[in-house]
């Protein structure tokens, strides 16, 4: 894998193509790929309205934060049941993305609506050792771990035939950005983005774990824009992937 970063990733489709679902207050804007609907969210009464308006108007910037958590139980359980460990990571990081509204923000710069997505699926990358390039692959984001897995597994097979970095926008605006930095077990990471570019998809990038104090640790980046996150929200990414894995792995 690799470290890869999509930026111009705003949605094109114009404000006619939307439809409104008559029974709520989704919006559909028309793509044809999978879970695309989200909510518009009113900057009047979202609950960081202050943070939002200084960060979005004031002081653009994003934040980031890198940390080590411990994976031994997850290396563990990846080898005694014969699956990636690496699979069975992105698994569980697309849960923690998805479990909270905070994680699945969207911003429309034609009608500078705040939106949050239903569901934000993985775009990973996959390396080629013989270019030394990588190509981008989206994944649909299952809460069915089995089928989550199997379309994974899949998505990667197809990318290393194809070896082409073709981004499918258009179709794929709710997303957010899974890189393995599997060379090295880093300990800090910096994404830098174009000043006042108000990019909400998350960020994360891990590397190669390693051993301390007899456990296994990897080191995991966060990036978020401080619109819509703090240190807080930042750090809560950690606390929810070291949570979510006890549960995947069980007792």
């Amino acid at each position: 894998m690799c470290l890869g970063i999509m930026l111009s990733m705003h949605i094109t489709k114009t404000i006619e193509s939307r439809t409104q679902c008559k029974h709520c207050d989704k919006i559909s804007d028309g793509f044809t790929g999978e879970n695309m609907n989200y909510k518009i969210i009113d900057k009047e009464t979202y609950y960081r309205k202050g943070v939002f308006r200084h960060f979005s108007e004031d002081c653009k910037c994003s934040t980031s934060m890198t940390a080590r958590i411990d994976v031994t139980d997850l290396v563990l359980f990846s080898k005694k049941a014969g699956t990636k460990f690496y699979i069975n990571f992105l698994y569980i990081l697309s849960k923690v993305l998805n479990s909270r509204d905070d994680y699945r923000m969207g911003y429309l710069w034609q009608t500078d609506e705040l939106i949050c997505y239903d569901v934000i699926n993985p775009t990973q990358y996959v390396f080629h050792e013989g270019t030394e390039t990588c190509t981008p692959v989206y994944t649909r984001y299952d809460e069915d771990y089995e089928s989550f897995y199997a379309d994974a597994l899949k998505d990667v097979e197809e990318a290393k035939k194809t070896r082409e970095y073709m981004l499918d926008m258009a179709n794929h605006p709710n997303w957010f950005d899974a890189s393995y930095i599997s060379w090295l077990s880093y300990d800090a990471l910096n994404i830098e983005l174009p000043d006042g570019h108000l990019f909400f998809a998350p960020i994360i990038n891990w590397g190669k774990y390693r051993e301390e104090n007899g456990r296994l640790v990897m080191p995991v980046s966060v990036r978020l824009n401080h619109a819509i996150a703090d240190g807080y929200l930042v750090a809560n990414v950690f606390r929810l992937l070291e949570k979510e894995i006890k549960s995947f792995v069980g007792p």
